[in-house]
């Protein structure tokens, strides 16, 4: 199963890009960073850490 990769703040609505900082939960619930830090990076929905976000790699054409 794939990580859900979010395109937009769940609090503020601010747009996220695909390799840019954002902070996720366990159940994938996404904020930005200034969001997640005025939330003492607690997820207001499960009240679970909030962690950077993984970025995926790059593809490469060959």
């Amino acid at each position: 199963m794939a990580l859900e990769m979010r395109t937009a703040c769940e609090r503020c609505r601010a747009a996220l890009e695909q390799g840019g900082p954002a902070r996720i939960c366990s159940y994938e619930c996404t904020f930005c960073p200034s969001c997640s830090e005025e939330m003492s990076g607690v997820c207001p929905n499960c009240g679970g850490e909030l962690l950077p976000r993984p970025r995926r790699a790059r593809s490469t054409d060959a």
